[in-house]
């Protein structure tokens, strides 16, 4: 096809004019191009149900069905005024001296302006206008001339307001007064492409709107991001220009011939078992192949860019395109992706901003793409037998949790939802500094944990319940063994074993898949009592595994830490859910000792989110019917929204504990002494608040990190059982003496 040469095509409801512009002598832009206005326009006269135009050239350059009914518009104006000028044509021979040079110029408008460049020729056609309105007035026409030049001054007052009737020409008035004729950067505030690279499904949006106002701006690597406050919505952009979109015309073709040198291979599900080695091999070849094909073009690449350039090619490849780059941006929460795809951009939650909605389109064939990766690396079906998929993504530099909705569920295509996950396991300190907790509180839970109690951290969706979860087990002792059970693998098990930690991570079914040869939750759960003493953790009770964990519960009690997640509110939501909903006994839910409720707080306007734990709540065991009515629930800490923060309740501070004494039972210097309790959870909250405000005034934020908290919660153990060795009592000062001497000697290595 030559240059201009168009395709019509349908995908779905859309009809596509694809232009063919390979050998164009320019870029294919409406904005910077009149020669392809013109074509546009010329497309758009002969067809009017086209619904979107995209300009091959190497890159898609597609414009929508918003930007594309503005060039109707245009099209059809162009129709209608070209009929007009023919009923107004032949010129009378008695009128020929004043009207035909007249008629001659604005016909030369009309044909070589209107479709290449409307804004021009409207300014031009106003200037025409104006003029003869100055020479009527000023009896510069002679009287005899007006009769012949009244058509003229008609139709050209009828074409100034047919143009001003259309919607270009009324988005371009703030640009037209001082307007240089041929002067196009009025377009490039009106039209606003996406851009689809050769060896990419994603559009993006690359040019910033010009109504935006910049609140924020960083780099993810060499991806520029920059959030920006959009006019007439509470809904903030995050606008993202990756490297993918910034390389030079001769790396471009590199990378392009490479990915459709690799695409021939076709990457067996038994190469999505181990991703991490998958992308190794890939990263390899592809590397390899970017330097032989430079070194045969004589293109010199530097190492480094031959790194990056390798990087967007596997992300183009094996991988997961532009997703993998938002699941870098440590400030982003969630990622959406909604049907029909190919129309509608990504939406993200960012930590700062909440949420927002970005400038990137991913197409049908990405999500065809995404669905067929999830389904090899969870080794779980996604069809209209199945249509839900829930696994986990794991990426060099980011985790996930991915779900996947397809039809007869989603009726109009794929649909995913992206939870980004923590690269390091999150922390009591780190909770502290987030202020989802206070130091109180993180005093208490460790004291509950090294005491060896059952608890469920309960929550809405999005409330930190698997985050806060992962942050209680970094808090057990690595002498310690744990068993997780999850169905889509959420919590830091890979972060913590590389930490040398014993620890047995389990996958099961998930509720939602029929037809797996995955084992059942509950037989799971049931497994792990066979698997010799451990602490148990249970990524999320859902469903039939809930009976399984209370025969757990009843079986571990006293012995090791169980916990998992569940959705719930309020304590007693938990225990409605339970009881009611999931069918355990009544009896059998005297097992939970804890409930830990998360939750979002919202500001008064709506707009602004926060996650905090708003209840830290004992179960006691003396009800029968219904723990709320007989006083079976005992708030430890509530939450003051006042004060945005965490309150000991009466009763804990007068000591009235049923789990804390039971613990300190447990202890020969706390049976009966709550003062000595109170004192050791008062020591565990001190540590925890010095290695925060240590963090900060020494500007090193890894210190209440997993990594560095681990070896500060152990030293604290030996500290304390080497005290009470020598001295035989628990002597809470020196301890903390000790443990704090040692932290200084730390932060100089």
């Amino acid at each position: 096809m030559a240059c201009g040469e168009y395709e019509i095509l349908r995908e779905g409801e859309e009809i596509i004019a694809r232009v063919n512009c390979e050998d164009c002598p320019f870029f294919p832009s409406i904005e910077d191009e009149p020669r392809l206005m013109s074509t546009a326009i010329n497309i758009l006269t002969e067809s009017r149900t086209i619904t979107k135009i995209v300009f091959v050239q190497k890159r898609d350059i597609e414009y929508d069905y918003e930007q594309v009914n503005l060039l109707k518009e245009i099209a059809d104006t162009y129709k209608q005024i070209s009929k007009q000028l023919r009923y107004i044509l032949p010129i009378q021979p008695e009128c020929q001296k004043w009207t035909a040079t007249r008629f001659v110029k604005i016909q030369e408008l009309i044909k070589n302006k209107l479709k290449a460049d409307p804004i021009t020729a409207f300014v031009e056609l106003k200037r025409l206008a104006r003029e003869e309105k100055i020479k009527t007035e000023e009896e510069i026409i002679p009287a005899q001339a007006k009769h012949c030049l009244e058509p003229y001054i008609i139709f050209l007052d009828k074409t100034i307001k047919l143009l001003e009737n259309t919607k270009l020409i009324k988005l371009a008035k703030p640009f037209i007064p001082g307007l240089i004729p041929g002067d196009r950067s009025a377009y490039k505030q009106i039209f606003y492409p996406t851009i689809k690279p050769d060896f990419m499904f994603t559009k993006i949006m690359s040019t910033y709107p010009t109504e935006g106002k910049e609140l924020a701006s960083y780099q993810i690597g060499n991806t520029e991001i920059t959030i920006l406050e959009m006019p007439n919505t509470v809904q903030y952009l995050y606008h993202m220009i990756p490297t993918e979109f910034k390389l030079s015309e001769d790396k471009y073709e590199l990378v392009d011939t490479a990915r459709k040198i690799l695409a021939e291979h076709k990457p067996r599900r038994t190469e999505f078992t181990d991703p991490e080695r998958m992308r190794q091999v890939f990263t390899s070849i592809g590397t390899d192949l970017l330097e032989e094909l430079s070194t045969n073009r004589g293109i010199r690449l530097r190492e480094k860019e031959k790194k990056e350039l390798a990087k967007v090619l596997v992300r183009h490849t094996v991988g997961f395109g532009l997703i993998e780059i938002l699941l870098e941006d440590k400030n982003i929460q969630d990622i959406v992706v909604n049907s029909p795809m190919g129309r509608i951009p990504m939406f993200i939650v960012h930590g700062e901003f909440g949420d927002c909605t970005t400038n990137i389109i991913p197409t049908i064939p990405e999500g065809e793409s995404w669905a067929s990766k999830l389904r090899m690396l969870s080794g779980r079906p996604l069809d209209e037998a199945n249509p839900i998929l829930d696994t986990e993504l794991v990426l060099p530099h980011a985790r996930a949790r991915a779900a996947a909705i397809t039809k007869p569920l989603d009726p109009t295509g794929i649909s995913y939802a992206f939870r980004r996950h923590r690269q390091k396991p999150w922390t009591l300190p780190l909770f502290i500094n987030n202020r989802m907790i206070t130091p109180l509180a993180a005093g208490i839970i460790s004291f509950l944990v090294d005491g060896n109690r059952t608890m469920l951290v309960a929550g809405t969706r999005s409330a930190g319940k698997t985050s806060f979860l992962g942050s209680m087990m970094v808090n057990i002792m690595r002498r310690s063994r744990i068993i997780t059970i999850e169905d889509t693998l959420e919590l830091p098990v890979r972060a913590l074993r590389k930490m040398n930690y014993n620890i047995q991570s389990m996958k099961v079914a998930s509720a939602l898949t029929r037809g797996t040869t995955e084992v059942s939750a509950d037989e799971g759960i049931r497994a792990t009592l066979r698997m010799g003493d451990s602490a148990l953790i249970v990524g999320e009770v859902r469903s039939t595994e809930a009976k399984a964990l209370y025969e757990a519960m009843r079986v571990g009690a006293l012995a090791n830490v169980v916990a998992g997640t569940i959705h719930g509110d309020s304590p007693y939501g938990v225990f409605d859910r339970v009881v009611n909903d999931l069918e355990v006994p009544r009896t059998s839910f005297k097992a939970t000792d804890i409930i830990i409720v998360a939750n979002q707080i919202r500001s008064p306007d709506g707009i602004h989110r926060w996650r905090r734990i708003t209840q830290i709540t004992e179960v006691r065991k003396k009800w029968e019917q219904d723990p709320l009515a007989e006083e079976g629930f005992v708030d430890l800490l509530k939450y003051n929204p006042d004060k945005d923060m965490l309150e000991p309740t009466d009763e804990l501070l007068r000591g009235d504990s049923e789990i804390i004494k039971n613990i300190a039972g447990n202890v020969k210097e706390w049976a009966g002494n709550w003062d000595a309790v109170w004192d050791n959870i008062n020591l565990r909250t001190k540590i925890k608040q010095t290695l925060v405000e240590t963090s900060h005034k020494t500007k090193r934020p890894e210190i209440i990190e997993a990594n560095f908290y681990i070896k500060a919660n152990e030293m604290f153990h030996r500290i304390s059982d080497k005290i009470k060795e020598e001295t035989g009592s628990l002597d809470n000062k020196r301890i903390f003496f000790e443990w704090n001497e040692w932290l200084k000697k730390e932060l100089k290595k």
